[in-house]
């Protein structure tokens, strides 16, 4: 049904949401300098992971000045600085792994991390727009995107297996580019009746859903699992849910009582909110409230988009009123595709998390890179973010099957199973 004639006059475009021509949800060269005043932040936020090595890192956070956030001039440099902020609490909190998390942050950290915080719309603590959206830059300018190329801009404890981690994710978000910006071709062409339009613009997404799932896999030749497992995931965990720090954590300065936020999570990345509001996924229960939940994670104008694609008219609907093959199928092939992708993400946990957890119970001793010489318990059974990871990721996964007709459930089970 075509949409009446006043919503098809404004089309529905990415402009409004800060959405990267090129990049996507990726910060397009982000700054790597602040100013001058901000130099004592930078100077101990870019000795993170040597600093937590020595167990040096708390005391030069305490010695940090208290600055003011109000010499920040523009959106750039509030990014650096909620990133250097960001690490820089990670990193104070979990200095000693599990065995001694602090209970409250310094007020020379909190007040000014909560000031920036408060001016980007973001919660004060790591995230999936501070670590993959905003820390990388390439090594030479004029080379390709890719993981020989690309840096992080401020490093953290697990060497290369860690940088390798976060550039992966990095560039799975990148692969999501011609996706996203074929979403406002599929709104527009359902409002106006185009299936054809519409089903050009589902092959291409589905290409990039594809594309997203092989960089994903670059992750196995990229990243040892028991760094990831024993170092890297400590320092993204937060205080909720989280039985080290079952209260949450005190931001001295900002109020008395302590507060509580999710770790950094793959759940944070607008992107497959987006393809999940597009397709008419919907995730009930738990898992979709903990997705719900990862919204206030995201930047404004990002939250805001997934919110206005929600609002448009059902894709799912449309494809269902058309008596159209090639729009049917190109439907259910982007599906698909994203049940693939969940199907990878999936083995990934397993092998990342629930295999190295195994090993770690029966291992005591440290292992090379790792910055606690006991297993983390408390992430043995939950994500980064506090879910229930492997249930909520099957759940997940299951929901986005039911998307598909009923008819092509068992086929699409076959296929995917072959594709993991």
């Amino acid at each position: 049904m075509a949409a009446p004639e006043s919503d098809s006059k404004c089309l529905f475009s990415l402009d409004p949401y800060h959405v990267s021509e090129e990049f996507g949800f990726i910060l397009p060269d982000p700054l790597d300098k602040l100013p001058a005043y901000y130099q004592p932040w930078m100077d101990v936020a870019l000795r993170v992971p040597q600093l937590m090595e020595t167990h040096e890192l708390r005391s030069h956070v305490n010695k940090m000045p208290l600055l003011s956030s109000s010499f920040l001039r523009n959106h750039r440099e509030f990014r650096l600085a909620h990133l250097a902020l960001s690490i820089m609490t990670a990193g104070y909190t979990w200095q000693e792994g599990e065995d001694d998390p602090v209970e409250m942050l310094p007020c020379n950290l909190a007040i000014p991390f909560w000031e920036v915080s408060q001016r980007l719309g973001l919660p004060p603590i790591l995230t999936h727009a501070d670590i993959v959206l905003t820390n990388w830059r390439k090594k030479d300018p004029e080379g390709p995107l890719t993981i020989e190329n690309l840096e992080l801009l401020f490093n953290f404890p697990g060497g290369d297996n860690s940088r390798c981690f976060i550039i992966v994710n990095m560039l799975v978000e990148m692969a999501a580019v011609p996706a996203l910006k074929d979403i406002p071709t599929v709104i527009n062409g359902v409002r106006v009746g185009d299936a054809e339009a519409v089903t050009r613009a589902l092959e291409v997404i589905s290409q990039s859903i594809q594309d997203m799932t092989d960089g994903l896999k670059l992750m196995h030749a990229h990243v040892e699992p028991s760094v990831f497992y024993g170092t890297l995931r400590i320092v993204l965990s937060g205080w909720k849910d989280n039985c080290c720090l079952p209260n949450g954590l005190v931001y001295e300065g900002v109020q008395t009582e302590p507060m509580q936020y999710s770790g950094g999570s793959a759940a944070q990345s607008s992107v497959m909110h987006c393809f999940d509001e597009l397709l008419g996924v919907k995730h009930e229960g738990h898992g979709g409230a903990f997705l719900a939940s990862m919204r206030s994670y995201m930047l404004p104008p990002h939250r805001r988009l997934i919110e206005d694609i929600s609002q448009q008219p059902s894709l799912k609907s449309f494809v269902q009123q058309q008596a159209n093959e090639e729009l049917n199928k190109a439907f259910t092939h982007c599906v698909t595709k994203l049940l693939t992708f969940r199907n990878q993400h999936i083995n990934l946990v397993s092998r990342f998390v629930i295999i190295p957890a195994a090993r770690a119970r029966q291992i005591r001793p440290q292992s090379k890179g790792q910055l606690i010489s006991k297993p983390p318990v408390a992430l043995e059974r939950s994500g980064t973010g506090g879910s229930s990871f492997m249930t909520f990721l099957k759940t997940v996964r299951d929901e986005t099957k039911q998307t598909l007709p009923p008819a092509t459930n068992e086929e699409t089970h076959q296929r995917t199973e072959r594709d993991k």
